[in-house]
């Protein structure tokens, strides 16, 4: 019941090849004590955070070091816990969240490189084995691609499901699957089949490449783990909370990309909800007193994230940032973006 602030935590990726060859400036530079510091022409700025990663960080430095150990320990306990990557197109999201598993039909990958999501899986399997099976677990996993909500785990054809709203749920997907797992293997197989269905024709999160981004998701993913416990006494009463991992698409600037056609409107489409979202951010980090109406109606995706930012849930945020001379209009934008979360509280 007592004011949360967000937890906002920081990543850069490292400079890649192609910017290596290309002869970019590295502008983005860790100081130490979860601050950066931007310095390029006419632009001279330090930014604090929870936590900095930097290029070097390892993933399980990040899944540490950001508090995602404690956020399971939370989800488990009862409470709705989100954590979502955001920042612009190609600089880590993705990876940070699922490491190499949604950009390669070849696994499995070295465990050194597993992300955030498989590590608190673990967790939470953990934690399941050490209280002897206690919990029941399952996943739900949608996507919002162009507006429309789309279930990820549906074994059938790809189809629209309706945003609902109730005064005790909130708002809410209907009829969305949600499908029990025991085991990593169980909920990694899940993962996989939305990714890299088996089947031609069935659906998958939506994927594009262009000129920053050989792999740049086209709409926001996300994943809910839901966990209930399965002991009823007075002493040990039932419990549910959840973890919900939030793979925000890329911001990007269309000039840029060489977008056209069809991924020039998912652009569009992309840039609009996360301008929605940036506003609601906005007005949530105002004084309480000072907040007029928080806008969470102007997008699906911030109404499906209004518990998360402004409600009752402990809400995780990784920003990731690149640290290139070439981005630094859109690394800039990302940091004042993570800045401003920084000051959005919640009730838990």
């Amino acid at each position: 019941g007592k004011e949360t602030r967000l937890r906002v935590v920081l990543r850069v990726r490292p400079l890649t090849c192609s910017e290596t060859r290309r002869g970019d400036r590295r502008v983005v530079h860790s100081l130490g004590d979860g601050t950066v510091h931007v310095s390029a022409a006419r632009q001279d700025a330090t930014f604090g955070f929870s936590a900095v990663f930097d290029a070097g960080d390892s993933q399980e430095a990040v899944f540490e070091g950001s508090g995602m150990r404690q956020l399971v320990e939370l989800a488990i306990d009862g409470f709705s816990c989100t954590v979502f990557a955001f920042g612009q197109t190609g600089s880590g999201k993705t990876y940070t969240l699922m490491g190499p598993l949604g950009q390669s039909e070849t696994p499995p990958a070295s465990p050194a490189l597993l992300g955030l999501m498989q590590r608190s899986f673990a967790c939470l399997l953990e934690q399941s084995r050490s209280r002897g099976s206690d919990l029941a677990l399952s996943a739900s996993y949608l996507e919002i691609y162009n507006e429309q909500v789309r279930d990820l785990l549906s074994p059938g054809p790809s189809c629209t499901l309706p945003l609902r709203w109730s005064k005790t749920r909130g708002f809410y997907v209907e009829n969305q699957l949600s499908v029990d797992f025991e085991s990593l293997e169980a909920i990694a197989s899940l993962l996989l089949q939305a990714l890299n269905p088996p089947l031609a024709g069935s659906q998958r999160r939506r994927t594009s490449a262009h000129a920053l981004n050989r792999h740049s998701s086209r709409s926001h993913a996300l994943l809910t783990i839901h966990i209930r416990s399965r002991n009823v006494s007075i002493a040990c009463p039932s419990r549910q909370g959840t973890l919900c991992f939030v793979d925000l698409a890329g911001s990007e600037r269309v000039k840029e990309t060489g977008s056209s056609g069809e991924l020039s409107v998912e652009a569009n489409n992309i840039n609009r909800s996360l301008l929605a979202l940036g506003h609601c951010i906005s007005m949530l980090a105002k004084p309480r007193g000072k907040r007029t109406h928080i806008p969470y109606r102007d997008s699906k995706l911030t109404r499906l994230l209004a518990r998360s930012l402004g409600g009752s849930g402990i809400t995780l945020m990784v920003a990731c940032i690149s640290p290139s001379s070439r981005c630094l209009s859109e690394t800039l934008s990302t940091l004042h973006y993570a800045s401003r979360a920084r000051r959005v509280t919640t009730r838990p």
